[in-house]
């Protein structure tokens, strides 16, 4: 029981500080790098994939060679020498 009250602690007080910084930096004229350090690392901390699974094991996933397989299909289709797809007016 006491370790999801820690983890529930940490979690209230990493969050409390870290709108402290944002607030401060809104509102105080002489915030500085360490409201903006700390505000950048918990943006940056919320795009961390935190349910994430091997590639092997995702749903969806295609094999890799198979987009290489594609690529050089793609490429051998086109004309020598042309830099791309025709555009016609």
């Amino acid at each position: 029981m006491a370790r999801p009250m820690a983890r529930w602690g940490v979690a209230l007080a990493g969050g409390a500080l870290w709108w402290w910084a944002v607030v401060r930096l809104v509102c105080a004229p002489g915030a500085g790098a360490l409201e903006a350090a700390v505000a950048a690392g918990g943006w940056g901390l919320s795009l961390l994939p935190v349910h994430c699974e091997p590639k092997e094991q995702a749903d969806g996933t295609v094999d890799a060679r198979q987009w290489v397989r594609a690529w050089r299909a793609g490429r051998v289709g086109r004309r020598a020498g042309s830099a791309g797809p025709v555009e016609r007016a």
